[in-house]
Parts: structure tokens; C-alpha cells; sequence
């Protein structure tokens, strides 16, 4: 275990000082100017700025309190109307044509009817997280109850389980593998458009972070917060895998059950 370990954090020590290689002979090249393509220690000290004044962790909570309500809500909406659908095949096909056709449209062309029915301030953007994470949820929830074997339903029904016993207790966590599957998928989609939603109509967050320091022409705090992003979200991606864990191990899931 320990060797694993190690193992693994040598390959992301090393793949991380290469990147930051590549990008330190970029800068010395000369082909790009400090102001367009700033040096690794002149982002580091972007980094220290904004930790040292306080602003990225006012930026943070932010961006995560707008986060966990939207995605959250899709979580709840999803999974739920997910079980629903997914086991009344008949209702989910009158249903699937529209959200197949809803499904493919950015959550940021919804911007406009948005905030003319939410108005302005946090609402725009956890709207726009709960469209991103609810469709990844839904079909992985209908997909998953699809797909439980029928032998569970024929035990349940010889010891008397009944609706809605059957759908909490017996399909859902025969179909969670799947519908794990949906959850790291809504949790890319809805931290990538977070970030997209507080760009265009947003006062805080990561997102108007990035395009402050772009309008102050403050390229070194752009890529900063870019990092910053893209460390939060993958702390985001291994808290759900752990609280996944859990849940598979109280269920009794073999996790090679997953796909």
C-alpha cells in the first residue's frame, strides 16, 4: 500500500515538474512577453498575493457555497426523478425525446432567460450548476435502474418488499454504480460552468476573479486562479470518490461492479 502510494506521487511530482519545465522554456524563448505568458515564479507570487490578502479564500467560499446548493439540487432532482422515470419505462419515453433535446444545449445559452427570471447575484449561477450536473444524473439514474437485475426484484417481491420500499432499499443501490458514474460526470460539467456562469454574470467567485485580473491586466493572477481552479476541482473529484466509497461499502457494492 505504502509503495502505491509513493508510487503515485512520484508520477505526479514528475509530471507536474515537467509541465512546469515546458512552461519555464516557453518564457525563456522570448517569443511571448512577461505580460502574456508570466514565469512560473511570477505566478507563484500572484498565488502568494491573493492568499496573503485574503482575497482567494473570499473567492472561494463563494464559488463553493454556489457550487454545493446547485449541484447538490441536481443531485436530489436528479437521482430521484431518475429512480421515478427509470422505473415507469412507459412515462420516460414520453419524456426522453425532451430531455435528449434539451440535454445538448449549454447551460450558458440559458443566460439570458436566466436572469431575466432569477435577476442578478448568486441565483444566475447555481441555476446554472443545477442544468450542468441534473441531465449527467438523470440519465445515469434511468440507465442504472434499467439495467438492475432482475433477480433482485424477484427476491424482493418473495420476501414482500413493496413500492416504495423496492425502489430506495433494492434498486437504488443496485443501480449506484451507475448512477456514481453520473455523479463525476455532473461534477466536471458543473464546476467547469460555475467557473463559465460567474465569468459573464457574477460580481465574486473564481470565475469574476480571472476576469478581474484580466481586465487589470494581470495575467500572472489569471493563470494563478486557473490553478487554483483546477486544484479545487480535483479535491472536489476525490471527496466524491470517498464519500462514493462509503456508500458502496455500507451497500455491500463490489466496486468491480463499476464501470
Amino acid at each position: 500500500m505504502r509503495m502505491d502510494i509513493l508510487k503515485k506521487t512520484l508520477k505526479v511530482v514528475v509530471s507536474i515538474s515537467v509541465l512546469i519545465g515546458i512552461w519555464q522554456l516557453a518564457v525563456l524563448s522570448g517569443r511571448y512577453e512577461p505580460s502574456l505568458l508570466p514565469s512560473p515564479a511570477k505566478v507563484l507570487e500572484g498565488m502568494a498575493e491573493l492568499i496573503k490578502d485574503g482575497t482567494l479564500f473570499t473567492h472561494f467560499r463563494v464559488s463553493l457555497t454556489r457550487f454545493f446548493i446547485g449541484y447538490l439540487a441536481a443531485i436530489a432532482a436528479g437521482i430521484i426523478l431518475g429512480l421515478l422515470l427509470g422505473w415507469n419505462k412507459s412515462v420516460w419515453s414520453f419524456i426522453e425525446p425532451v430531455v435528449q433535446v434539451l440535454r445538448p444545449v449549454s447551460p450558458i445559452a440559458w443566460f439570458p432567460f436566466i436572469v431575466l427570471w432569477f435577476g442578478i447575484g448568486d441565483t444566475p449561477a447555481v441555476v446554472i450548476i443545477f442544468i450542468a450536473g441534473f441531465f449527467p444524473i438523470l440519465l445515469s439514474t434511468v440507465s442504472g435502474v434499467g439495467n438492475v437485475d432482475a433477480i433482485y426484484l424477484k427476491v424482493a417481491d418473495n420476501f414482500g418488499i413493496r413500492q416504495p420500499q423496492m425502489l430506495f432499499k433494492i434498486i437504488l443501490p443496485a443501480a449506484f454504480p451507475l448512477i456514481a458514474n453520473g455523479l463525476h460526470l455532473a461534477l466536471g460539467s458543473a464546476w467547469v460552468f460555475l467557473v463559465a456562469g460567474e465569468m459573464v454574470g457574477a460580481q465574486s467567485g473564481l470565475g469574476y476573479l480571472i476576469i478581474d485580473a484580466r481586465n487589470s491586466l494581470r495575467s500572472d493572477l489569471v493563470l494563478a486562479g486557473i490553478i487554483f481552479i483546477g486544484a479545487l476541482g480535483l479535491l472536489l473529484d476525490r471527496l466524491i470518490k470517498l464519500l462514493e466509497t462509503g456508500i458502496e461499502k455500507q451497500w455491500g457494492i463490489s466496486r468491480r461492479g463499476r464501470n
